[in-house]
């Protein structure tokens, strides 16, 4: 992981089509938000640009309020690294709320395909994540266990009935954005297990600014606080940290598992009939056309897209 004195000097040396690069990086971010299974704090990490993200918003604090205040907007605009926060979350904005309508089709009426595409591109992250312990020894070890564990379990829960009201999309915004900038655990498969993704797929798609802005400041409350938790985490236990997120990576593959049996179903109070718990299973006995040829094929252009992040990230 590189220093903070790395990180200052590598903001003073961009240029623009290094922010155009950082940009291309949110979209990849939001477009892997978007879609329940996958996390953006996955792309950042292998893009390179994870301990910027979480060093950046752990930053945002009192002391950058009062260096507004005294020091005027140059120095609060360079102390806040807002060039590239700008650049980045423009992406992922842009990316997000397009790319949930795009998602919602996809997952609707070609879910082994987008799956498939997810399956290999997280067998990809396990990789990159993993080899970057220096150090393993049984405090790694357990730590990727509990975060191996911890993510299979999430991805074995069932969803629960959709809830509209807005403090209970504030709380889910708070909740969902830790896991959006946790590598391996989706934001979006926690809102569906939340019962709130319907909920704010439904707010962008009908643009209902007052829940998309309940839920943003909910995400905003979130995001702050675990940052700090984050930081300190990669400041004081790096190796056991990786290991803990190359474990909710690894676990979270049984979600994305392109094959899959429903067990049961729920109806909803609009008449709509929606999987509620599903087991993962092999393609020789899926009930239906397996799509086996182009799920592979989509497994390996997953993983090759994750393999060129990477190389960008360490040339960056």
């Amino acid at each position: 992981m590189h220093t903070f004195g790395v990180l200052n000097r590598k903001r003073m040396q961009r240029r623009l089509i290094d922010y155009l690069i950082i940009a291309l990086k949110g979209v990849a971010m939001g477009a892997a938000d978007a879609v329940p299974g996958v996390s953006g704090g996955t792309i950042a990490f292998i893009s390179g640009i994870y301990e910027e993200l979480i060093a950046t918003i752990s930053n945002i604090n009192f002391k950058l309020i009062k260096t507004l205040f005294q020091e005027g907007i140059v120095a609060f605009w360079k102390a806040a690294n807002a060039n590239f926060v700008v650049a980045l979350f423009s992406g992922i904005l842009i990316s997000f709320i397009s790319f949930m309508k795009l998602a919602k089709y996809l997952l609707e009426y070609h879910p082994i395909l987008i799956w498939s595409f997810f399956f290999g591109l997280i067998i990809a992250s396990i990789y990159f994540v993993g080899k970057q312990i220096t150090k393993w020894n049984l405090s790694t070890c357990i730590a990727l266990g509990i975060g191996t564990l911890s993510a299979y379990f999430i991805s074995t829960l069932p969803s629960m009935e959709n809830n509209a009201s807005d403090y209970f999309l504030f709380i889910a915004g708070a909740i969902a954005i830790c896991a959006m900038i946790l590598p391996g655990i989706s934001g979006s498969f926690i809102l569906i297990i939340l019962g709130a993704y319907k909920t704010l797929s439904d707010a962008i798609h009908d643009a209902d600014l007052k829940k998309i802005i309940v839920f943003a400041l909910g995400a905003l409350v979130g995001l702050l606080s675990f940052s700090h938790v984050l930081k300190w985490l990669f400041k004081n236990y790096h190796n056991i940290t990786l290991a803990l997120l190359t474990g909710f990576i690894f676990g979270s593959l049984n979600k994305v598992w392109p094959w899959k049996k429903t067990l049961s179903w729920y109806t909803n109070s609009k008449g709509i009939t929606s999987p509620l718990l599903q087991e993962s299973i092999s393609p020789l006995t899926f009930n239906g056309d397996s799509k086996l040829v182009y799920a592979i094929l989509l497994m390996l252009l997953g993983f090759l897209t994750i393999f060129s992040l990477e190389k960008i990230g360490q040339k960056k």
